[in-house]
């Protein structure tokens, strides 16, 4: 019966601050990881933000020159030509 009354719990320590502190790097750790690959939708982190075919892309400034009549039909074919061989074709799904 001795030992009863000798062990004494003085209740679970300061380590007990350490496991909120763990899950909450978790939930960060999952939030930021999230944030960084699904709200780029498709593309993950890897890839730059101007895509092929975006708008500050080289085949979209052609496009947006070509419209506004800085250069003329045949000039904008034979850049595109060139940008195709670099970036792909610019027409998907028959739009130009």
């Amino acid at each position: 019966m001795d030992t009863l009354t000798t062990l004494a719990y003085d209740g679970p320590g300061p380590w007990i601050v350490f496991l909120p502190l763990i899950w909450a790097g978790v939930v960060v750790g999952a939030v930021t990881l999230l944030r960084r690959t699904v709200g780029r939708g498709r593309r993950g982190p890897w890839q730059a933000r101007g895509a092929a075919h975006g708008e500050q892309s080289p085949i979209g400034i052609l496009g947006r020159r070509f419209a506004s009549g800085e250069i003329d039909e045949e000039e904008y074919w034979r850049r595109l030509s060139v940008l195709d061989e670099q970036f792909g074709p610019a027409s998907k799904g028959g739009a130009a």
